[in-house]
């Protein structure tokens, strides 16, 4: 009887090299994968943050602004980005320049740091310094992050390509409001306007979006009875301040006091029993402590433990800055400004801020999308955009200056 030839056996280790060998060459096993990867490199990030600390409140005024107004928000932003980079090998580091009487100048600070190698600026400063201390970097790469102008014309005529707003416009403040009256079906109008420059630019803003919004702006008054507010008490002016709301048809005063002077004096001294919103009373804001939805009670904590105080809307607006620039550093694996700047106006750039949704920059005038709160002092009224009010890209976009109207045109 014949018997077959003996089966050839190959040994086990030749088997499993043919058999990895035919795997790569059919793409089922990456070539790159029979290498181990590169570590990622580490990655170390500077963000300045210039800033103006503010005066030591009186004792009696517990809602005035702390001294680390600001400061307190980059501090919580660093070590939130310090967290994620310990998975990363990214580490931040804050580089922080409090503009004082001896060191006044906005320009002088920033050049300072771009010339120690920081190429990430946040300024906590007005309208002014914020367009200075731009047109001093522009030429060096140098990202500038606003998270204290909310000047309209920032994001309009006065735009720079290298700025990006952290903080809503005036714009978008005043459209929140508006939509929530739209809501309510609260449409006359009475605007009460303060002295200062900023009290104007937000009346306007206020005006503006009367007119967006189909709300009717039926009385107008100029404040003319000083700090009230600031008095801490019934003055012999009581009755004369508050005479000049007598016979007028509104259904809401709007305020227009950013300084904070007499705005709080006017809510329940009216000579009609009616609402009171703008700067005071009813507020559209970035932020609050009455804000606890969409996980903001645990930031909230986060920052009392660090901090030893609440939050305020400037701490969080910096915090935002610093966390942009956290996100975008993890998201393209370097701190290089000529490649972060682009990405932050692509699609794919979003940040998580406690808002309900992703917030994003707009790419016509780099503004900061995002939700508005409308709040009283103790509790958390509405948030922009409400409900109904669509828009093709967002509904983000109902609030504020969009394309078809901006006026930014980038050099």
């Amino acid at each position: 009887m014949h018997n077959p030839a003996p089966e050839t056996v190959f040994p086990r280790p030749a088997r499993r090299g043919w058999l990895r060998a035919g795997l790569v060459l059919l793409g089922l096993i990456p070539v790159a994968a029979r290498a181990q990867q590169p570590p990622p490199q580490p990655i170390e990030t500077h963000i300045g943050l210039i800033w103006h600390p503010q005066p030591a409140p009186s004792s009696y005024d517990a809602e005035a602004a702390p001294e680390d107004e600001g400061l307190a928000g980059a501090k919580m932003g660093i070590a939130d980005n310090n967290t994620t980079g310990r998975f990363t090998k990214q580490t931040y580091a804050l580089d922080e320049v409090a503009l004082t009487d001896d060191k006044p100048d906005p320009v002088a600070a920033a050049r300072d740091l771009v010339a120690k190698g920081v190429r990430y600026l946040i300024l906590a400063l007005p309208a002014d310094a914020v367009l200075a201390v731009s047109d001093a970097v522009k030429d060096t790469g140098t990202v500038v992050l606003n998270a204290g102008a909310s000047d309209d014309r920032l994001r309009g005529a006065d735009c720079r390509a290298n700025v990006f707003h952290i903080l809503p416009s005036r714009a978008m403040l005043t459209d929140a409001l508006a939509q929530y009256l739209t809501v309510m079906r609260w449409r006359k109008l009475f605007l009460i306007v303060g002295p200062t420059d900023a009290d104007k630019a937000y009346a306007e803003a206020v005006r503006n979006s009367a007119r967006k919004f189909a709300l009717k702006i039926t009385a107008e008054k100029p404040w003319t009875f000083g700090p009230l507010a600031k008095a801490r008490g019934d003055t012999p002016t009581r009755a004369e301040a508050m005479v000049f709301t007598r016979g007028l048809d509104y259904d809401m005063a709007i305020v227009a006091d950013e300084e904070g002077d007499w705005g709080d004096y006017v809510p329940y001294r009216t000579v009609d029993p009616r609402p009171v919103g703008g700067t005071q009373a009813l507020t559209p804001t970035t932020w609050s402590p009455v804000l606890e939805t969409w996980g903001a009670a645990q930031a909230q904590n986060r920052f009392r433990r660090l901090s030893g105080r609440l939050m305020r809307p400037l701490d969080y607006q910096v915090w935002a800055a610093v966390r942009t620039v956290g996100e975008a550093v993890t998201a393209k694996k370097t701190n290089d400004p000529a490649v972060i700047a682009p990405y932050l106006v692509e699609p794919a750039f979003t940040l998580p801020a406690y808002k309900g949704v992703p917030l994003s920059f707009r790419p016509w005038d780099h503004q900061l999308r995002q939700a508005i709160i409308v709040v009283q002092p103790k509790a958390l009224v509405s948030v922009a955009p409400e409900q109904g009010f669509l828009h093709q890209r967002t509904p983000l976009d109902t609030l504020g200056v969009d394309l078809p109207e901006t006026t930014c045109k980038f050099k």
